[in-house]
């Protein structure tokens, strides 16, 4: 209890800055001219405020109990089943970061080359990452202080930028932007991709919400600061995609190079470079407390160094990373949000807000270990609801989005299996007890 220092203006600045990054920014650029800039923006906002919650109510079980994410997975998959989530968890956050750290090279590179001429792409995205493994070495309280200036300074540097963009060029032929005339992405798709890039951030929560002060404090102020920075980052990229697009330019993956375009290229650099360092800092730190979920005897700041390594390697694949971005995005949708929904099940509804923290953490009293080791009512839930949405996502996409609906799926699922599993444990220890 003692570590848990973070107080309100922290957690939300920690969360203002995972979400102001170049991956959600380029996720609203994505949604025009396929929509309206305006149906874009209430898309944004719903999901935003939609998606925020279920981040906010698995940061309060990270704040109540204490334990990391992956650690807690423990409770609804059982102590060794929580190893297959832990380790996919691991796999994808370096996915992550070797999108955004190569980002951020190209973002430091168009600085410095502005400033004097020099470029570098692949020194800058090593010494990008550098950093970023210095900072996630340092741990909780390195982000308790770095992302307080971090999140200040890209809020500053967005609302800059939305104020030069919109009073630079006219607004009205944004919004009467012509839209394609055969659109793959609709208004509900582009509500379910915002609903799915709130989820990227469930397995990370509560690494950083458990050393908050109170769980009121850290459920409002995760909600408020994702919120925030959610509409910020995505409308900014649907304004910047818009605009260029009204200005006969070609879309490009990364916006720095659209905002140069305007004139704002050396701020929008330097808004890009630190959302990447603050959110892969937390990517890398997440991953390696995922990864010592799975070998707990590891060295914590050894093993953040090799994963920091293994993020740098991956992150000079350069454009070859960029190829299947929002793929990408749906896909951690399908993996990710049944694990989170059965973990939320399990807490909230089938074990009523009741964890024994310390045997969740130690196993003295083997409260989680099910059938030897394994929960099967979370893998089964988890395996039919993860069918669900890869099919409805991949194979016969659902007009609708399929987010909402796993979400929903996944929990339904777990909470009768848990229930009639422990009612079928019960009376079979009665029966055993009467023989």
């Amino acid at each position: 209890m003692q570590q848990r220092t973070v107080g309100f203006f922290g957690i939300f600045s920690i969360w203002v800055s995972a979400n102001f990054v170049i991956t959600t920014i380029l996720t609203g650029m994505l949604f025009l001219p396929d929509i309206s800039f305006l149906d874009a923006l209430k898309a944004i906002f719903l999901g935003s405020v939609i998606g925020a919650i279920p981040i906010a109510l698995m940061g309060r079980i990270g704040t109540k109990t204490g334990l990391p994410t992956m650690v807690i997975a423990r409770a609804a998959f059982g102590q060794k089943g929580a190893l297959l989530p832990a380790a996919a968890n691991t796999v994808i956050l370096i996915g992550w970061s070797w999108i955004q750290a190569y980002m951020a090279g190209l973002s430091l590179d168009y600085a410095i080359n502005f400033l004097t001429g020099y470029s570098n792409i692949n020194l800058f995205t090593i010494l990008t990452q550098g950093l970023v493994i210095f900072i996630a070495i340092y741990g909780i309280r390195g982000f308790d202080k770095v992302q307080r200036f971090i999140s200040s300074a890209m809020l500053i540097l967005s609302f800059t930028i939305f104020y030069k963009l919109f009073t630079a060029y006219d607004v009205h032929s944004l919004i009467q932007l012509q839209l394609s005339e055969n659109p793959e992405t609709t208004v509900i798709i582009a509500f379910d991709v915002v609903i799915a890039t709130a989820f990227s951030w469930m397995s990370s929560v509560c690494d950083y919400n458990r050393s908050a002060k109170s769980e009121t404090g850290g459920m409002i102020a995760t909600y408020l600061g994702y919120i925030l920075a959610s509409m910020l980052a995505l409308g900014l990229g649907a304004a910047v995609g818009g605009f260029s697009l009204v200005l006969g330019m070609e879309q490009t993956y990364d916006p720095v190079v659209l905002l140069a375009a305007h004139g704002f290229g050396l701020v929008a650099a330097i808004v890009v470079f630190l959302s990447v360092v603050s959110t892969n800092a937390m990517a890398l730190y997440s991953a390696n407390m995922s990864f010592l979920n799975v070998f707990p005897k590891a060295s914590f700041w050894k093993s953040a160094i090799i994963l920091g390594v293994i993020t740098v390697m991956g992150a000079l694949l350069k454009e070859r990373l960029m190829t299947h971005f929002f793929d990408f995005v749906l896909f951690i949708a399908t993996l990710y949000i049944p694990i989170f929904s059965i973990m939320m099940a399990d807490f909230y509804i089938v074990k009523k807000q009741r964890y024994d923290a310390d045997d969740i953490a130690l196993d003295k009293k083997g409260l989680y270990r099910y059938i030897k080791g394994f929960h099967p009512a979370a893998f089964i839930a988890y395996a039919l609801s993860a069918a669900f949405a890869l099919y409805f996502t991949y194979v016969s996409p659902l007009t609708i989005g399929s987010t909402v609906i796993t979400f929903f799926l996944a929990g339904i699922l777990y909470t009768v299996l848990a229930k009639m599993m422990s009612s079928s444990s019960i009376a079979k220890g009665k029966s055993e007890k009467t023989a």
